[in-house]
Formats: structure tokens, C-alpha cells, sequence
């Protein structure tokens, strides 16, 4: 029986590192998405700000403009 208990073992600890394999595997997939989550969050904050000074600038222009015609 030896033999057989050997197998089995050798069977049991092939499938704990295909076990472990498929998690590191997994958690690999999960850091990469969290990753190009937070890039996309950065790249979507920069539009704001962008977004943001060039209405602050058109507002700044406006209001010049009308001071202008004030005078």
C-alpha cells in the first residue's frame, strides 16, 4: 500500500499548487485592475481640472469684457 499512498500524496500536493498557482493567478488579475482603475481615476481628475480652469478662464474673459464695455 505503500505505492498507493505515495500517489495519493503526490496527487494531494499537485492540487495545493495548482490551488496556490490559481490564486496568486487570480490576485495577479485583481492588482492589474485595481491599477488601471486608479489610473483612469487620475486621467478622469486631470479632465476636471482642465475642464475647470478653462471655464474659470472663460468666466475671467467674460467678466473683463464686460468691465470693458462699462467704461
Amino acid at each position: 500500500m505503500g505505492f498507493v499512498d505515495d500517489a495519493k500524496d503526490a496527487a494531494q500536493a499537485t492540487g495545493r499548487k495548482i490551488g496556490e498557482a490559481f490564486d496568486d493567478a487570480k490576485d495577479r488579475v485583481g492588482d492589474k485592475i485595481d491599477e488601471v482603475k486608479a489610473d483612469a481615476e487620475v486621467k478622469r481628475a486631470e479632465g476636471d481640472v482642465k475642464r475647470a480652469e478653462a471655464e474659470r478662464d472663460a468666466t475671467q474673459a467674460k467678466n473683463e469684457y464686460k468691465e470693458k464695455l462699462r467704461d
